[in-house]
Formats: C-alpha cells, sequence, structure tokens
C-alpha cells in the first residue's frame, strides 16, 4: 500500500500541468509562510508576543491558529484572512436580503465576479477598521511598552502594513484557486493551522517530561483526536441519493431520455464553512473583551473563550445556523424542481413541480439537521474535553475538520487530473470521495 502511494505521488509529477498546479500551490504558501514571519514597524514584538501569550490564553492560541502564529507576533499578517471570510459572510447574507445581489447572483460567472468584487472591497474596510482598533489599543496599553512612537504616524502605518497584508493573503488565495491546485483560501487557512502543530506537539512532549502532563491524559487526546478523525472521513462522504427518472422523448430523428440517475444530496453540503464562519463572529467581540480592564467585561472575556459556556452555546448555535442558511444558498429545491422537469426528469412515486420541490426539501431538511448536529458536535465536545484536560494547545475539532475536509478535497482534485489522463487515482478500486462530490 505504501509502495503504491508513492507510486501515485511520482505519477502526480509526470504530469506538466498538474506539475506545475502542485509547485504552484507549494510556492504560494511558502509566500505566505515567509510574510507570516514579518513584523509590523513600530511595536516591540517580543514584549507584545510575552503579553498577548500570558493574557490570551487559549482564546489568543485559537485565533492564533487560523492565523499560522502571525497574530501573536503581530507580523505583517496578522489579521489573517478573517477579514476575507467576515466580508463573505455579509456578501451571503445580503444576497439573501437585498434583490441587487440576489440578481446578480443569479447571472452566472459575470454576476459571480461582480460579488467577489464586492467582498473585496468588504475586505479592504474591515481590515482598515480591524486594523485602526489594534493600533489604538496598542497604544492605550501603556506608552512605551509596546509601541515605540506612539502617535497618528504609527496609527496610519499600522492600518497600511495590516491592511496591504491581508490584501496579499487575499490574492494568493485567488491566485492559487486560479492557478493551483484547491481552494486557495481554505488551504491558506490548512497551512496556518498544520504550521502550528510541531511546536504544539514539542511542548506537549516537554510538559510530559516535565510530568505536568500524566500519561491518561496523553492516551485520551490521542484516542480522542483519532475518533474524531475517524468521523470526520466517514461523514464528509455521507450522501442521500434522490433517484431521477428521465422520461424518453424524440428530438427530431433522435431519441432522448429514458435512463435513471440520481441527486447526491450530501450530508454536510455547507464542508467546514460553518465553524470558519462561526469562528469569525465570535472572535471580534471576545477579543475586544479581553483587552478592556473591567470586571465583568473581563468575567465576560472568559466565557466568550474556548470551553466557556456561552462560548460553547453560541458556537453550537451558529455552527447549526450557518449549516442550514449556506445550504439553503447553494442547493435550491425549487430551482432542482424545475430543471428535472424541464428536461423531462421526475423523482418516482412524486409529481413533478412543487411537489417534487417540497419533497427535495424535506430530504434536505433532515439530512442538513443530521450533518449540522454532527459538525456541532466534532467542533464542540472536543473543546469541552481539552479545557478539562488542560491540554497546552487548542488543535480541537475545528482545526481538525479543515485540515481533513481541504486535504480531501485538494487530493480529489488531484486525482482527477490523474485519471483524466488515465493514471490510476490514489485508491485502487474507486475514487476517493471528497467533499464536493
Amino acid at each position: 500500500m505504501f509502495e503504491r502511494l508513492i507510486s501515485t505521488f511520482q505519477n502526480v509529477f509526470k504530469i506538466p500541468e498538474l506539475r506545475a498546479r502542485v509547485l504552484f500551490t507549494l510556492a504560494m504558501l511558502f509566500v505566505y509562510r515567509i510574510g507570516a514571519h514579518i513584523p509590523t514597524p513600530g511595536i516591540n514584538n517580543e514584549a507584545l508576543n510575552r503579553f498577548l501569550t500570558e493574557k490570551g490564553g487559549a482564546l489568543m492560541g485559537f485565533f492564533d491558529m487560523f492565523s499560522g502564529g502571525a497574530l501573536s507576533k503581530m507580523t505583517i499578517f496578522a489579521l489573517g484572512i478573517m477579514p476575507y471570510i467576515s466580508a463573505s459572510i455579509i456578501l451571503q447574507l445580503l444576497t439573501v436580503a437585498w434583490p441587487h445581489l440576489a440578481a446578480l447572483a443569479k447571472e452566472g460567472e459575470q454576476g459571480r465576479k461582480k460579488i467577489v468584487q464586492y467582498t473585496r472591497y468588504g475586505t479592504i474596510l474591515i481590515s482598515v477598521i480591524q486594523a485602526m482598533g489594534i493600533s489604538i489599543g496598542l497604544e492605550g496599553m501603556g506608552e512605551g511598552v509596546f509601541v515605540h512612537n506612539p502617535g497618528w504616524s504609527f496609527r496610519i502605518m499600522t492600518i497600511i502594513t495590516l491592511t496591504a497584508g491581508t490584501s496579499f493573503i487575499m490574492w494568493l488565495g485567488e491566485r492559487i484557486t486560479e492557478r493551483g491546485i484547491g481552494n486557495g483560501i481554505s488551504l491558506i487557512i490548512f497551512a496556518g493551522i498544520v504550521a502550528q502543530l510541531p511546536s504544539a506537539v514539542i511542548q506537549t512532549v516537554k510538559l510530559f517530561q516535565a510530568g505536568e502532563l500524566k500519561t491518561p491524559v496523553i492516551v485520551i487526546l490521542i484516542g480522542m483526536m483519532v475518533v474524531v478523525i475517524g468521523a470526520i472521513v466517514y461523514l464528509e462522504g455521507g450522501r442521500r441519493k434522490v433517484f431521477v427518472q428521465y422520461a424518453k422523448r424524440i428530438v427530431g430523428r433522435k431519441m432522448y431520455g429514458g435512463q435513471s440517475t440520481h441527486i447526491p444530496l450530501k450530508i454536510n453540503t455547507a464542508g467546514v464553512i460553518p465553524p470558519i464562519f462561526a469562528s469569525s463572529l465570535l472572535a471580534f467581540p471576545a477579543t475586544v473583551a479581553g483587552f478592556i480592564d473591567i470586571p465583568w467585561v473581563q468575567s465576560m472575556s472568559q466565557q466568550l473563550a474556548p470551553g466557556g459556556v456561552i462560548h460553547v452555546f453560541l458556537y453550537a448555535i451558529l455552527i447549526i445556523f450557518f449549516c442550514f442558511f449556506y445550504t439553503a444558498v447553494v442547493l435550491n429545491p425549487v430551482d432542482l424542481a424545475e430543471n428535472m422537469q424541464k428536461y423531462g426528469g421526475f423523482i418516482p412515486g412524486v409529481r413533478p413541480g412543487q411537489r417534487t420541490a417540497d419533497y427535495i426539501f424535506g430530504i434536505l431538511t433532515r439530512i442538513t439537521f443530521a450533518g449540522a448536529i454532527y459538525l456541532a458536535m466534532v467542533c464542540v465536545l472536543p473543546e469541552i474535553l481539552i479545557s478539562y484536560l488542560n491540554v497546552p494547545f487548542y488543535f480541537g475539532g475545528t482545526s481538525l475538520l479543515i485540515v481533513i475536509g481541504v486535504a480531501l478535497d485538494t487530493v480529489q482534485q488531484m486525482e482527477s487530473h490523474l485519471i483524466t489522463r488515465h493514471y490510476e487515482g490514489f485508491l485502487k478500486k474507486g475514487k476517493i470521495k471528497g467533499r464536493t462530490g
């Protein structure tokens, strides 16, 4: 099996186009990791890093995970890709509520490009606001403690630097999607999470050798991660097949239709989008509350930190909400029913038209509910266990879900290239079932 895997990876580099895409993706991710170590001008990075690590705790570790360590070091990529994700959330919400954006979404490729352009503008605006808040917050922590020369010159420099950093990350993600392999934004988040894993493992080993972590805790942690990984891999490929029969019809002298097919409805249609959206929405109030020195605000900050009661509850509710919301945006039962009826398709035992739309909606609601509960459990339960076991790093359900989901999608795209050019995929019998299906 291992030899076969090595042979398959060798086949990847035998195809010029696929080799170029893989190498381009690796080069862009390498550039991203270099930028994550370039400090923001005018800041005492060492003192700030110590302060954020001590005061931030689990909250800082959670947010720092998505930026690949750039936030705690306050580098030029400190804001990470979160402003882009926040802008995407706002645009998708407005797509449902604003008729102009809803019309653009139905215009195909041209409409999609326009919405992407609006998302870029929103990313810049959110980055400017967050960078302004960071610069003012750093100055307020103590004159000359973290900022060398406070004032508007420092604020403007910080705004320009952090906004440019986020814009560059956004550009890297779009270039990877266009000329590389896989989804660029997802791969950037993937790279940030994976980059933190070696240092976290080394820190855990040191604590274990020092006797601060007991063997049962390590065993429970490893067992939990194995179970979560197995559940994610199994359920991400789960689909509910809705069988569709096409009636025979004659066009000219040719006969079309008569065959049967199916619509594969995924258990988790939204993929990793709900936990990422939920995390980004919870990030801003929790971060602001953590730096306000008022007792009740500090108490609220602790509750909003990963493992806190309020955070866990809101996190689960937001994940479930975004599962239904994103599925409703991606899959419209009315459109599916109309397209089937247009081409002579029908579901056996169900009348075409509104009855078909209601039937698909009922199935979609049930499987989306199951997928939402699965996502909430995967993301919240490891967080609770890690919080109570006092594990010194955050690598729970959300990060595992993102890493495994992005890896499955990327490998599936590579496999599609291989099979198209008459190479066997990564598995001898059948294709790898990624999230996109």
